[in-house]
């Protein structure tokens, strides 16, 4: 997928939410468990009830390793069923990768030649030779850990080196490397009083925006000071959007979950472009 279609979707459908199917055998509906593969099943419910309102699915890959080989085959089948059946929406595989050149280079090709996925997210510790190798396949994109959501994010992200903070030596690091272009950015939605900095280093790239909903992120303030000339935004919801009910029903509580973002985004929209 290239750029071009990412942005083509987000004004389509007036939305830039991106739903993780982070898969928890013990959260989702009971009666799935009694399908062949409950995984797949649960996310395929939600893709089809979801997909409108969306512009891009994000399996945290942690959530299907955890099953070994069976949980692996449920990604597999996840990503297959979206390539196949919504081949217009983005796919991230959030894996978290980074390692040196020649490791990270196979594992590029397995979410990438492979899997098929349109993106990967990489972490950056261990410097360029560790993250070109994602950006050598064309229209496909790494997405490296900027400025996390997390509360130890500011154990190193946001610790002072000489004159700046680590967060913003990884961007202005991250723009000199090959094929940058390809480069997207993690951005946590709970540190929304950075986007400001960010986007001076970054204006154009898209940031893939965890942290709304169930971490206590505030979409208008992410957006106040991280929307671009192309929005430049995927917000992340998983939990609560996925796990809205755990009825047999379930279905209709995540399209509304995912309605209510996209409603906010379609709003947010109006205004701001």
């Amino acid at each position: 997928m290239t750029r071009e279609n990412l942005i083509t979707q987000i004004k389509k459908k007036q939305s830039f939410l991106c739903i993780g199917l982070d898969v928890d055998l013990h959260k989702i509906p009971k009666h799935l468990l009694e399908t062949e593969d409950p995984i797949f099943e649960f996310n395929k419910a939600i893709i089809d009830a979801t997909q409108h309102l969306a512009v891009a699915y994000k399996p945290n890959t942690a959530f299907y390793e955890a099953y070994g080989i069976k949980g692996w085959q449920s990604l597999e089948k996840t990503i297959q069923y979206l390539n196949a059946n919504y081949p217009e929406l983005f796919t991230i595989a959030d894996a978290k990768r980074g390692d040196i050149g020649n490791t990270s280079t196979m594992y590029a090709k397995a979410f990438f030649d492979d899997l098929k996925f349109d993106a990967v997210t990489v972490a950056p510790y261990m410097g360029k030779d560790s993250v070109e190798p994602f950006l050598n396949f064309e229209n496909k994109f790494a997405i490296l850990l900027a400025l996390t959501s997390n509360e130890g994010a500011f154990d190193f992200q946001t610790q002072k080196m000489e004159s700046t903070e680590l967060y913003k030596q990884v961007l202005k690091s991250s723009k000199t490397w090959k094929n940058n272009e390809r480069l997207m950015y993690v951005v946590g939605a709970t540190k929304a009083d950075y986007f400001a900095e960010i986007r001076k280093i970054i204006p154009d790239s898209f940031l893939l925006v965890p942290g709304v909903g169930a971490q206590g992120g505030s979409l208008e303030e992410v957006c106040q000071y991280g929307l671009n000339k192309d929005v430049g935004l995927l917000i992340n919801s998983s939990r609560g959007i996925i796990y809205a009910s755990s009825e047999k029903d379930f279905t209709i509580g995540a399209k509304q979950e995912a309605e209510k973002l996209q409603q906010q985004m379609h709003q947010i929209l109006k205004k701001r472009l």
